[in-house]
């Protein structure tokens, strides 16, 4: 039980962690599915201490990948895992 507890604090802190990411705003330059990596041209990430760049993200899953497309205007979330910046929620604008 006293794993039990612990693993669902764990888990709720991870998932408190992720809500907590500020949004940005980004154009897709490239996508490469097969790197799972993204190309971005993107407003600052306060939470990363970022200013307005063009630069290659890692993604946190591929999957999020499938959502867009060179040209696409997108709402993102990013932070920095095992020392690389890595896209970790995408959600085209309409």
């Amino acid at each position: 039980m006293k794993y039990l507890t612990l693993i669902a604090a764990l888990v709720t802190s991870a998932a408190f962690a992720q809500a907590a990411l500020p949004v940005s705003e980004a154009e897709v330059r490239k996508v490469d599915k097969d790197a799972g990596k993204i190309t971005l041209k993107h407003g600052e990430i306060k939470n990363l201490d970022m200013p307005p760049m063009s630069m290659v993200f890692q993604v946190k899953d591929k999957a999020l990948l499938d959502k867009v497309q060179a040209g696409d205007k997108i709402s993102f979330t990013a932070d920095k895992v095992n020392g690389a910046y890595t896209v970790m929620s995408i959600e085209p604008q309409k």
